[in-house]
């Protein structure tokens, strides 16, 4: 199934792109400039009814020339306008000088803008393109603004948001509401980006979207469209055996918990059967609290080697209260020729040898899947974690190159990255799913989705979604027992 373009994220420099591809087949790019300009008007009218004035702040390029046309078409709407530039405006080139010809509003220097109540600010002083900190005029301004509550709709992205990176330059407005054309960028679905957007709207200006395909990259907003057509299939001849059958490995008996949640999570997804692996210390604490997840005695990498020569036991998850150590990374060398997912103290028994880790996994189809949060995440990749000129897409693409595997970088902002490059933004999480045993859930749901066959990859996206949506089920107060039992496959 391909992904319509609703969830694609177009990087500045690919939307410039495509921008350029527009006006060399001939499109009106004034044209663009003007649909865009409306469609901001019409936003600022639709979603700020009560401004008493319109303060349109236009910047130096083609972001300004858009917030021009937004004036015009506010003033003739009846609106009351007031116009700020920033830089010399006589210095604007092609579509912006055009714009702000057939804008009829006076326009004063930026500095000399003072909030007043009912002001409504319209933000196009730069777009998602903004790479560099903002200058101190656009900082003293967003200063005053943010200081005086004022309303702030942007155009594009609030200025001062890096467009690839969602990290603010300096400074940037904090918007009510975002406006933006034909994709949304990774600044409006990246933390802190995301909460600075306000709610986003996107238009659709009239670009072709054959040109929009054309010079999209590989990162998506993730949704069902990605994920949809490796979905398991369960038909009327269905086996239990034949739904995959899922190991999650148990910790000691005082840390028994989190594998139990990861083994219930695995089920509801739709795992045929699930075995809760326990050091002989743990059984009997286990075995009370077990039902239909099954139990076996395993602790140490000698009984782990001759069990999974079985080769119906289909995908494994390791971490989850298991322990750091070397146990840890002795049961991950046994398992290194099946599907894994490596959470938690799995992850972080790894942080003094990584290299170690990637070479088990290095060769073949991908079969690892590391689900680390920022602490875990600097642990495994700490060069690539300081580099502050990457975001968080650039950041797990890269790990997920270098260790061959699907990296889910947690947060509210939950990247998904591929070793081919390809990688999606989760959106849907809502803030109560920070709460301990979470991502422990969230294991277990990758982990019974690769025991029923889906691809690394595809099996991330739709876990991470699908835990999502059942924290969005349970809402506020949810606790991850409640978690664990709201998980569907479907």
């Amino acid at each position: 199934m391909s992904v319509s373009i609703e969830h694609f994220l177009l990087t500045p420099a690919e939307m410039g792109a495509c921008d350029s591809a527009a006006e060399a087949s001939g499109i009106d790019s004034f044209g663009l400039m003007e649909r865009a300009g409306q469609a901001v008007a019409a936003s600022a009218l639709r979603h700020s009814p009560e401004a008493c004035r319109f303060v349109v702040l236009c910047g130096p390029g083609n972001n300004g020339g858009d917030g021009y046309v937004a004036a015009r078409a506010l003033m003739e709407s009846g609106a009351e306008v007031a116009v700020f530039h920033l830089g010399d405006p006589a210095s604007l080139k092609g579509d912006a000088a055009k714009a702000r010809t057939s804008c009829p509003a006076a326009s004063a220097s930026i500095e000399d803008y003072r909030p007043r109540r009912g002001d409504v600010v319209v933000d196009a002083l730069f777009g998602a393109g903004l790479s560099r900190p903002v200058p101190p005029v656009v900082a003293d301004v967003i200063k005053r603004v943010t200081a005086a509550g004022i309303a702030v709709v942007a155009v594009d992205l609030p200025s001062g948001v890096c467009g690839l990176r969602g990290l603010p330059l300096g400074a940037a407005f904090q918007a009510k509401k975002t406006v933006t054309f034909m994709t949304a960028k990774p600044g409006h679905r990246l933390m802190p980006g995301r909460s600075l957007c306000g709610d986003v709207e996107i238009f659709d200006i009239g670009m072709p979207h054959r040109i929009v395909e054309g010079h999209a990259g590989v990162l998506r907003e993730n949704a069902p469209e990605i994920w949809n057509d490796h979905l398991p299939e369960t038909g009327v001849d269905a086996h239990k055996f034949r739904r995959g059958h899922l190991v999650v490995f148990s910790g000691g008996p005082t840390t028994t918990g989190a594998a139990r949640l990861s083994s219930r999570a695995g089920f509801r997804i739709g795992a045929g059967l699930v075995t809760l692996a326990s050091p002989a210390e743990a059984l009997a604490l286990n075995a009370g609290a077990l039902t239909s997840v099954m139990l076996r005695e395993v602790d140490d990498s000698a009984a782990l080697t001759a069990w999974i020569e079985d080769a119906r036991l289909s995908a494994f998850v390791l971490g989850p209260g298991f322990g750091i150590g070397e146990k840890a990374r002795r049961f991950v060398a046994a398992l290194c020729e099946r599907p894994l997912v490596l959470d938690a103290d799995g992850i972080s028994s790894f942080r003094e040898t990584p290299e170690a880790l990637f070479s088990l996994f290095a060769d073949g189809k991908t079969r690892l899947v590391l689900t680390p949060h920022e602490g875990e995440f600097a642990r495994l990749f700490p060069d690539i974690a300081a580099d502050e000129t990457l975001g968080k897409t650039e950041k797990a693409a890269r790990a997920a190159a270098r260790a061959h595997a699907v990296v889910v970088y947690k947060g509210a902002d939950t990247v998904i990255a591929a070793p081919d490059g390809r990688a999606a933004i989760n959106t849907n999480a809502p803030q109560w799913l920070a709460t301990a045993g979470s991502g422990d859930v969230l294991a277990g749901m990758i982990g019974g989705l690769l025991a029923q066959g889906m691809p690394a990859y595809e099996a991330a996206c739709a876990a991470v979604y699908r835990h999502g949506e059942a924290g969005a089920r349970l809402g506020e107060g949810l606790t991850s027992e409640d978690l664990a039992e709201a998980v569907r496959r479907t």
